[in-house]
C-alpha cells in the first residue's frame, strides 16, 4: 500500500483525470429505493466516499424517493465517518420505501425544490427498475420542473440557471437478477447464499426420512433465483416464470420423482418460483405441487417458503466487492457527465464494470415480462440474455438423464482427474462432466488422488447416480495430491492404454497447469498423450494462467470475509486495536486483496506490489490518524508469501512498537480453514458450468476425428478453460506459457490490480485510479458469437 504516489497508470492518474473533472462544487444525492438487497450499504459507502474523496459533497436522501419529496431532515450532508461499519450490514441504512407521491408531477415539483436548495444535481440512485424509471422522468423534466418552481416564486431565476441539469447515474439492486444488461445485480448472490443455506439444511433433514421438499423461493417475474439454486443444488425440478413445463407436466414429473427414489436417492427437492406458471399463464403455486406429489406418488411431501430470509443477512464477499467497483464508477460517471449524457446504469459484464444507457436496459427488461404475458417464451428467455439461457440449458442437462437407448454411443473413454490442493467446488465439477460425458454418449472414468492414483492404476467408471449430490459437498471427493505427472510418465501412459482413454479432463491449480505442460512435452514419447486434454482452473489462490477467475477462490473470500467481520466485531468492546490477518494464495496476492476490498481493510500487503519499511511506516501514520477519528480500529490483510522478512511477525511487532500508547495490535493467520467448507453458490455454479463447456469441448475434438483412428498432436488440443474479461477461452497451454511466471506460480498480468487503488481510496489514501476501461456508453446486448462468461 502506497504512501507515496504509485506511478501513474498509462491511461493517465486520477490526479490528471480530477484537474479536468474535480467534484469541487459538486453535490451529489444518494438514495436506495424499491425492495432492499444485500451490498446497497456498500454501493452507498463507495459513492460517499468516492464523493468525498474527489471533493464533492454527498447527501444522504433518507426513505428513497419518499425523502426526497418530504425534504428537511431526509436530506442529509454525509461525512467519511457516517458511512463506517457498514460495509457489512445487510438491507441499507438510508432505508427505502415505495413512494406514491414521487409518480405525481406535484410530488416531484416539491422533490426537485429540496434538491436545488441544497445544490444537488447529480443523482446516484440505487433500486430496481421501477426506481430507475422514475429517476429518468425526473431527468427529463426537471427543466421544466425548475421553470415552475421560479414562476411560483418558490427559488430565484439564478438557482435555475446554475442548476439547470440534473445527471442520472443508476446502480441496480434487486435480488432477482431482474435486469437487462447487467449479468448481476447487487443483492443477487447474496440471496443465492441464503437459498442455498437452506437448502443443504433441508437436504440432511430430508434424507433422514425419505421427503420430498417444494422450496419456493423469491422472483415475481424472474427465475434466476431459482434456477441458479436448483443448478447449484441439483434440483430434481424447477418452475420458472420464464420457461413454464410442456402439457402434461404433471405425469412427466412424477415419472422423473419416481426414477431418482428408484435410483435409490432419498430425497427430492423441487424448487419453484412465486412467479411460475403454466403455459397458459395460470400460476403454479407450490402447495399445487405438493398435492400433486402426494395424490399421485403418496410421498411425505413438505412446503418451505423462504419468502424474506432472501433479503436478509450480511452480504457475500461478491455482492460487497460488486457494490463497491459499481459505487465508485458512478461517481466517476456522475464527474464525466455533461448536459447531453442520457442517464445510465452502471453494470458488470463478465468481470469489466460498463456503462449502458438507462432507458434501453429498462425497456429491454419490460420486454420480457411483455413476452411472457404474450405467451412468447422462448422470447422471454432469450431476452433475459445469454447466461440465463446457458444456466437453462445447462440445468436440463444435468438433472435429467435420457433413456440409454436414446444416447448416441460415441465408444470413447473420458477421464476426470483432480489435481493440487482441495478446492470448494471441484465435486460440482466433476458431477457436470460426468453427467455430461455421459449425455454425449462416452464412458466416463473417474481418476482417484491426482497423478499418483493415476500411475497406480486407482481408475473407476463412474456412473450417473454416483455423483448425485455431489454439488454441495466441500473439498475433493475424487482425492487430490500436488504430485506431478512428470516421475510417473511410463505409469501413467500404460495405465490410459489399458483403460483406452481417449481424453482427459483435469480439474485444478497450478500443479494441474504443469502437469499439463509435462504431459504434452512427452507427446514425442508416448502417443498415449495424443489426445484432447482440458484443464479447468480450481484453486483458492485463483493463480492460473489464461482465467480471470479459478473455482473454490469464491468460497475462500467468502471464509475470510466472513472472519473479518468477526475479528472487527470482536474490537468493538475495545478501543483501538489493529488486526493483522495472513492469508492464502501462494505469490498471488488475490485473496488479500479483494478480501481487503470485501472486509474494508486499510492496507493489504501482496507480493505483486513491492513494498518497503517507508510503506509500513506511513500505513502506521495513517492508522495513528484514524484513530483520532471515531473510527477507532483496523484491519491490515498481508498475503503469506509478499515479502521474505516483512513477515506476519515482523510487521506486527512493527505495528506493536509504532503504535505504542495509540493502539494495541493482534495477529491471526487463517490458515487451512480458507481451503475447507461447503462451496459458495458462485463455486458450485461456476463449476458446474465451466466443467459443462469442457466436456463439450472434448466431444468436438472427438467427433472430428471419429473413425480416423487420428491423433492429436497440434497445441491447440492442450488447454486451459477459462474466464478472460467477457468471454469464455480455451487458451493452448503452449501458448499460455510466455504469460507465466514460473518461479511465483502467478500469471504475470493480472486484472485484478487494477482495483488496488479501490481499496486504497476507499480507506482514505491519496493514489492514482485508472478509469474504467469503458467510460463511454456502450449500447445493450447485441452480442457477438463469442461465448458470454457471465456465471
Amino acid at each position: 500500500m502506497d504512501g507515496h504516489d504509485s506511478p501513474p497508470t498509462p491511461k493517465g492518474s486520477l490526479r490528471k483525470f480530477l484537474e479536468q473533472l474535480s467534484g469541487a462544487g459538486k453535490a451529489i444525492g444518494v438514495l436506495t429505493s424499491g425492495g432492499d438487497a444485500q451490498g446497497m450499504n456498500a454501493a452507498v459507502r463507495a459513492v460517499v466516499r468516492m464523493g468525498i474523496y474527489v471533493g464533492a459533497k454527498v447527501y444522504f436522501i433518507y426513505e428513497g424517493y419518499q425523502g426526497m419529496v418530504d425534504g428537511g431532515s431526509n436530506i442529509v450532508e454525509a461525512d467519511w465517518e457516517s458511512v463506517s461499519s457498514i460495509l457489512q450490514v445487510g438491507g441499507t441504512i438510508i432505508g427505502s420505501a415505495r413512494c406514491q407521491d414521487f409518480r405525481s408531477r406535484e410530488g416531484r415539483l416539491k422533490a426537485a425544490c429540496n434538491l436545488v436548495q441544497l445544490g444537488i444535481t447529480s443523482l446516484c440512485v440505487i433500486g430496481g427498475d421501477g426506481s430507475l424509471t422514475g429517476a429518468h422522468i425526473f431527468r427529463t423534466e426537471w427543466s421544466g420542473l425548475l421553470e415552475e418552481l421560479a414562476r411560483d416564486g418558490k427559488i430565484s431565476t439564478e438557482q435555475v440557471q446554475k442548476h439547470g441539469h440534473l445527471n442520472v447515474v443508476g446502480m441496480v439492486g434487486s435480488i432477482d437478477n431482474d435486469f437487462c444488461g447487467t449479468d448481476m445485480t447487487i443483492g443477487t448472490d447474496s440471496a443465492l447464499h441464503r437459498i442455498i443455506e437452506v437448502v443443504d439444511a433441508i437436504m440432511t433433514t430430508a434424507q433422514s426420512h425419505q421427503r420430498t421438499f417444494v422450496l419456493e423461493v423469491m422472483g415475481r417475474h424472474c427465475g434466476y433465483l431459482a434456477l441458479v439454486s436448483a443448478l447449484a443444488c441439483g434440483a430434481d425440478w424447477v418452475f420458472l416464470p420464464e420457461s413454464p413445463p410442456e402439457e402434461g407436466w404433471q405425469e412427466n414429473m412424477c415419472v422423473k420423482l419416481s426414477e431418482n427414489r428408484a435410483r435409490k436417492k432419498r430425497l427430492n427437492i423441487i424448487i419453484v418460483a412465486e412467479g411460475a406458471i403454466d403455459t397458459q399463464n395460470k400460476p403454479i403455486t407450490s402447495e399445487q405441487i405438493k398435492e400433486l406429489v402426494v395424490t399421485q406418488l403418496g410421498y411425505d411431501t413438505r412446503v418451505t417458503i423462504l419468502g424474506h430470509v432472501q433479503r436478509g443477512g450480511t452480504p457475500s464477499a461478491f455482492d460487497r466487492i460488486l457494490a463497491s467497483r459499481m459505487g465508485v464508477e458512478a461517481v466517476v460517471a456522475l464527474l464525466e457527465a455533461t448536459p447531453e449524457t442520457p442517464a445510465c446504469v452502471v453494470s458488470l459484464s463478465g468481470n469489466q464494470a460498463v456503462r449502458l444507457p438507462l432507458m434501453e436496459c429498462v425497456q429491454m427488461t419490460q420486454e420480457v415480462q411483455k413476452a411472457m404475458d404474450e405467451r412468447r417464451f422462448k422470447d422471454a428467455v432469450q431476452l433475459r440474455g445469454r447466461s440465463f439461457e446457458n444456466n437453462l440449458n445447462t440445468y436440463k442437462r444435468l438433472a435429467i438423464k435420457l433413456p440409454d437407448s436414446e444416447i448416441p454411443n460415441s465408444n470413447c473413454n473420458v477421464g476426470v482427474v483432480n489435481v493440487g490442493a482441495p478446492a470448494a467446488g471441484m465435486n460440482a465439477a466433476v458431477r457436470a462432466a460426468v453427467r455430461v460425458g455421459i449425455s454425449e454418449g462416452h464412458r466416463m472414468f473417474a481418476v482417484y488422488d491426482g497423478f499418483e492414483g493415476f500411475a497406480k492404476g486407482q481408475i473407476k467408471e463412474i456412473g450417473w447416480g454416483d455423483v448425485g449430490g455431489w454439488t454441495g459437498q466441500g473439498g475433493s471427493i475424487l482425492g487430490t495430491k500436488r504430485t506431478l505427472p512428470g516421475k510417473y510418465l511410463e505409469d501413467i501412459a500404460a495405465q490410459m492404454r489399458t483403460h483406452s482413454i481417449n481424453a482427459l479432463l483435469i480439474i485444478g491449480g497450478f500443479e494441474a497447469y504443469l502437469g499439463l505442460l509435462e504431459l504434452l512435452a512427452a507427446r514425442e514419447k508416448h502417443e498415449e498423450f495424443c489426445v484432447p486434454m482440458v484443464m479447468v482452473p480450481a484453486t483458492v489462490s485463483n493463480n492460473v494462467p489464461g482465467s480471470d477467475f479459478s473455482i473454490g477462490a469464491d468460497t475462500a473470500l467468502n471464509t475470510i470475509t466472513d472472519t473479518c467481520d468477526r475479528i472487527k466485531q470482536s474490537a468493538s468492546g475495545t478501543k483501538r486495536r489493529v488486526f493483522i490477518i495472513e492469508t492464502m494464495g501462494g505469490f498471488c496476492g488475490y485473496l488479500a486483496n479483494m478480501g481487503g476490498l470485501a472486509a474494508g481493510a486499510d492496507a493489504a500487503y501482496i507480493f505483486e506490489e513491492p513494498f518497503d519499511i517507508r510503506d509500513l511506516q506511513s500505513n502506521v501514520e495513517h492508522l495513528t490518524e484514524k484513530m483520532k477519528t471515531s473510527i477507532q480500529r483496523g484491519l491490515v490483510l498481508r498475503n503469506e508469501n509478499c515479502s521474505e522478512n516483512y513477515t506476519t511477525d515482523f510487521i506486527y511487532q512493527l505495528y506493536s512498537e509504532e503504535g505504542k500508547g495509540v493502539f494495541d495490535c493482534r495477529k491471526n493467520v487463517l490458515g487451512h480453514m480458507q481451503q475447507g467448507g461447503a462451496p459458495s453458490p458462485f463455486d458450485r455454479n461456476f463449476g458446474t458450468k465451466i466443467s459443462a463447456r469442457a466436456m463439450q469441448w472434448i466431444s468436438s475434438k472427438l467427433r472430428e476425428s471419429a473413425g480416423k483412428g487420428k491423433k492429436f498432436l497440434s497445441d491447440d488440443s492442450v488447454c486451459v478453460l477459462g474466464i478472460s474479461k467477457r468471454k469464455l477461452l480455451f487458451q493452448p497451454v503452449a501458448e499460455l506459457k510466455k504469460e507465466t511466471d514460473f518461479e511465483h506460480r502467478i500469471p504475470k498480468e493480472q486484472w485484478w490490480l487494477k482495483l488496488r487503488p479501490l481499496m486504497k481510496i476507499l480507506a482514505k489514501y491519496k493514489v492514482s485510479f485508472e478509469v474504467s476501461d469503458a467510460s463511454q456508453l456502450e449500447s445493450v446486448q447485441p452480442r457477438g458469437p463469442e461465448e458470454p462468461a457471465a456465471i
